[in-house]
């Protein structure tokens, strides 16, 4: 593939793919196409094939048919190293090493970029620090990460795939285990990690939030994908029923307009 092509190529491009296990398909014939700089939060029940579909685009998972291209690149023709140039994924459970330090973690996301011709240099240093910056952790750098609270590992782990220098980056629930304000906290740094050009696909189970901070919404069920587009076109009350078995009241956010699903309770009772 050419320069000129590989510039004019979608961030992520995913074509009739097919994933599963022995006996057991799991993804079934998913397309998706995201322009860079855009970020994706694929939704759906568990069990849908949501993580394996990640697993498959960042090459963890041999896919039985399809295709994933990453600016314009067939990653499942690359070696691993070179995919990893292409795509990074944060899974929903990282573990560091024991007793590593912020810059030691983040340190790791150059591992890519190391060779037997090629060690450690001033751009590597550039990337982690610029990582560090663009995360708010490098006041923590020195820190044992085991130290941190959970939403600061979160965002140092973060700070680890953005060293990796990839056009995409997957994050596999970022904000589990998250209270309101470090989700919040994530969110708008996948936002902000978005606007320098990078495409970002994140597996989110919070619908809400997926409406407010994704630019394209995809929602899964049993493998496949049965809607995707825009969140205000895509979320009502049809597709929460769908997905979720939930009747609820679609409502618009103040400010954005962007869509706020209330369940409807099957049994309301208030003490007084």
């Amino acid at each position: 593939m050419t320069d000129a092509s590989r510039e004019t190529a979608p961030g992520l491009e995913v074509t009739a793919l097919h994933a599963g296990y022995p006996g057991r398909p799991v993804v079934q014939n998913v397309g998706l196409t995201v322009p860079a700089g855009q970020v994706v939060a694929i939704v759906g029940p568990n069990g849908c094939g949501k993580s394996t579909l990640l697993r498959t685009v960042a090459r963890l998972h041999r896919p039985e048919s399809g295709t994933v291209r990453a600016g314009g690149e067939d990653i499942w023709e690359l070696s691993r190293r070179r995919a990893a140039h292409r795509v990074a994924l944060l899974p929903q459970s990282p573990r560091a090493p024991e007793a590593v330090t912020v810059a030691g973690l983040v340190r790791y996301g150059r591992h890519p970029q190391q060779g037997l011709l090629r060690q450690w240099s001033r751009e590597d240093e550039n990337a982690v620090r610029d990582a560090l910056a663009a995360t708010g952790t490098t006041e923590l750098a020195a820190e044992r990460l085991d130290r941190l609270s959970g939403g600061q590992r979160q965002r140092c782990w973060l700070a680890m795939v953005l060293a990796q220098h990839t056009p995409v980056i997957l994050l596999d629930e970022p904000t589990s285990a998250l209270d309101l304000g470090h989700a919040v906290e994530v969110l708008e740094l996948v936002r902000e990690v978005a606007a320098t050009g990078r495409t970002v696909v994140m597996v989110q189970h919070d619908l809400a939030a997926a409406a407010r901070y994704a630019d394209l919404l995809v929602a899964m069920k049993d493998g496949r994908v049965v809607a995707r587009g825009k969140p205000e076109e895509v979320v009502d009350e049809a597709l929460v029923k769908e997905l979720y078995g939930v009747d609820a009241d679609i409502l618009g956010a103040p400010g954005d307009g962007s869509p706020v699903v209330v369940p409807r309770a099957r049994r309301l009772t208030k003490r007084g």
